[in-house]
């Protein structure tokens, strides 16, 4: 089950509400959505996946699908924006009790494909127990971007329940999770059976799981798209799954992985995981660059020339210009909270 939602506003210019992240081709020819698509290609391991995306993304999604390993993948339309939990809710609901569903988004890169169904198979053992399965990826580095999952006792080879889920930390405390070695980033990437979802979402947010209930039983379905009513699916709290389920049940665990992972969430990580020049540049599109260094610069048509400039993120499409330091996430947020008080239309 693949969540296809989201905007990626720290990706702008590039990632607008039209064209998001997940449907641009940020790495090479495949777009973020078709790589992930492409993990579920092993028919003896995965079922045909189900995609949950906005009516709106509706066409775009379903052009993606064309080309890659799951042309047949069933698409469930949102009718509005409602966070993870709600998102996860409908395919459990669409899904037979003991399907168990590998939730992941579709935004994100994983460069060891092998190590992950290696994480997966651990995982799934759990799974069929009841156990809400969570995946971890070992740090790297103290970052403070991330949400983190400090694992507890062990439950099996490879498998920790999960003693708490911890919110972003400050720097000192990343680094202190860093140096104790029990905590993993939060990828939001979690497998479990339908019905035991349904179950822990039934004890802990019912007003997430009977909207959603009565949402699927008004919505329409075709063989490839299921519409939930879009009446029901209003009174839907707006809430993410870890704070709606994964923050509370008692059987949550969570397995470590370590598999060349990036959410491609900023400049700075797409920056990271990019082939560079000897001084640090990643150039894409009609670009030269003099006397700089560790620069992401790209264009998708003039030519931009960046001379005697570091750690710079330069990016040009045709109605809009960016540079802000690399690092500096933050600040393209700021910008898109500028552009939306402005009533912008390129966002």
């Amino acid at each position: 089950m693949i969540l296809c939602g989201g905007s990626g506003t720290r990706l702008w210019p590039l990632s607008r509400t039209a064209r998001p992240k997940q449907l641009l081709s940020l790495t090479g020819s495949r777009s973020m959505l078709q790589l992930t698509l492409d993990r579920t290609a092993d028919r003896d391991r995965f079922a045909a996946p189900l995609v949950v995306t906005s009516e709106g993304q509706a066409r775009p999604v379903t052009e993606q699908l064309i080309g890659t390993h799951a042309p047949e993948a069933r698409l469930i339309l949102e009718p509005a924006a409602r966070n993870t939990a709600p998102a996860i809710t409908l395919a459990a609901l669409a899904a037979a009790p003991d399907d168990l569903l590998l939730i992941m988004p579709s935004d994100h890169l994983i460069g060891d494909v092998e190590a992950f169904n290696a994480a997966i198979d651990t995982g799934a053992s759990l799974a069929r127990e009841g156990w809400l399965v969570t995946f971890g990826i070992k740090p790297s580095r103290p970052e403070t971007g991330y949400g983190y999952i400090k694992q507890g006792e062990t439950l099996s080879a490879g498998t920790y329940r999960v003693e708490r889920f911890v919110e972003k930390p400050d720097v000192s405390r990343a680094v202190a999770y860093l140096a104790d070695g029990g905590y993993q980033w939060n990828a939001g990437i979690f497998l479990f059976r339908a019905d035991a979802f349904l179950d822990a979402l039934a004890a802990h947010a019912p007003d997430v799981l009977e909207p959603c209930r009565e949402a699927i039983t008004e919505g329409t379905r075709s063989e490839r798209y299921l519409r939930p009513g879009s009446a029901a699916f209003a009174a839907v709290r707006n809430i993410s799954v870890d704070h709606a389920v994964m923050e509370h049940a008692p059987n949550i665990a969570v397995v470590p992985m370590d598999v060349r992972w990036s959410d491609v969430g900023s400049w700075e990580s797409l920056h990271e995981i990019s082939d560079k020049d000897e001084d640090g540049n990643v150039s894409v599109g009609d670009t030269a660059l003099l006397r700089s260094s560790g620069c992401l610069v790209h264009s998708e048509g003039p030519l931009v020339v960046a001379v005697g400039v570091q750690d710079l993120a330069i990016i040009v499409t045709d109605d809009a210009v960016l540079v802000v330091p690399r690092g500096d996430s933050q600040a393209v947020r700021d910008a898109v909270d500028v552009l939306k008080s402005r009533g912008d239309a390129r966002l």
